[in-house]
């Protein structure tokens, strides 16, 4: 494939099968390799997407500033479409993500905002200061990758269909975790336009209260995540679009079980969000264990985005968090 431009090249990434999960739980799991994007996540298609909709609007011209606010993957995808399409960016992002974001950002030129991290609430979070830098500044335009829904219109109109092909058109379960709402919104809703019966879980990180939404209809959370870029406290505009089935839990100490083991048996080097829809999908099919479902996940990102932390014995042992064997490996 010829590429004329590093836009051609988001999406059509490849589908993983995971054989050793897949082996030991008697049903198929798949994972689409989002990491292989050209910005190195799965934020490349909601970047690329917002930006083709915001130049379709008008809203975008050569020159203008890109602003947003992000845990850092969708700023590293605006900013390497940017790059190439004559724009500048603006990112704004808590202070307490992994370094190795911020060093890419720096890399691409960005103009980097680093705020404390705060609740929602507070006019200081992340999400306020890009809206109000954006207000703030001449021939500015505001990505709002949470409540733009240019984000869940990319995925309903690629991830999904790539997913729905790759797997011969047979999926019964689609597992992923939600930071905008965007991939799980825009997967489901066209998986199940494709088949009704398709599964759709949602897999949670502890501190976010997407879990307690599904389940009661309240936005409640409990204990804390090192997981970055997944969890929020508010319905978003993307996710109001998303059709969930069910919801899971997963704790920190599951995910890294799963994120190790990954890396040294399926020799897939994944972030925490992917180990985290991973171990989702492999709970999920011990749970139907023998019945050869066709489960399919996205690996948002690598794991190389966050190996100053999740590679560091110190950190981790200041999180007071141990890699524990994965059951059944």
């Amino acid at each position: 494939m010829q590429a004329g431009s590093v836009s051609d090249v988001v999406g059509h990434t490849p589908l993983i099968k995971l054989q050793s999960l897949s082996k030991i739980t008697g049903c198929e799991i798949f994972a689409k390799a989002e990491y292989l994007n050209p910005g190195g996540s799965v934020k490349d298609r909601t970047a690329l997407g917002i930006i083709q909709s915001a130049e379709k609007q008008g809203l975008l011209k050569p020159g203008d500033t890109i602003v947003e606010g992000t845990a850092g993957n969708t700023g590293i995808g605006l900013a390497t479409l940017a790059a190439q399409r004559g724009y500048h960016c603006v990112i704004v992002m808590p202070d307490n993500q992994s370094k190795e974001k911020y060093h890419a950002l720096e890399a691409l030129g960005v103009e980097l905002v680093k705020v404390a991290p705060c609740p929602f609430a507070n006019p200081n979070h992340f999400y306020h200061t890009a809206r109000a830098l954006a207000e703030s500044r001449p021939n500015s335009f505001w990505a709002n990758q949470f409540e733009n829904t240019a984000n869940f219109e990319i995925h309903y109109k690629t991830t999904g269909p790539e997913i729905w092909e790759q797997m011969g058109q047979r999926v019964d379960a689609f597992v992923s975790s939600v930071g905008t709402g965007g991939t799980l919104a825009g997967v489901s809703a066209y998986l199940k336009e494709q088949d009704p019966k398709v599964f759709t879980l949602l897999a949670d990180p502890m501190g976010s209260g997407l879990y307690s939404f599904v389940k009661s209809g309240k936005f409640e959370a409990q204990g804390s995540s090192i997981t970055e870029g997944i969890g929020i406290m508010r319905l978003t505009e993307n996710f109001k679009k998303a059709r969930v089935d069910e919801a899971v839990q997963i704790h920190d100490e599951q995910m890294l079980s799963m994120l190790y083991y990954l890396a040294q048996h399926e020799g897939l080097l994944v972030g925490t969000s992917a180990a985290l829809n991973i171990f989702a999908s492999y709970q999920y099919a011990l749970q139907n264990q023998g019945k050869g479902l066709r489960i399919a996940t996205v690996m948002g990102d690598s794991a190389l985005r966050y190996q100053s932390k999740v590679f560091n014995p110190q950190f981790l042992n200041e999180k007071n968090l141990k890699i524990m064997p994965l059951i059944h490996s």
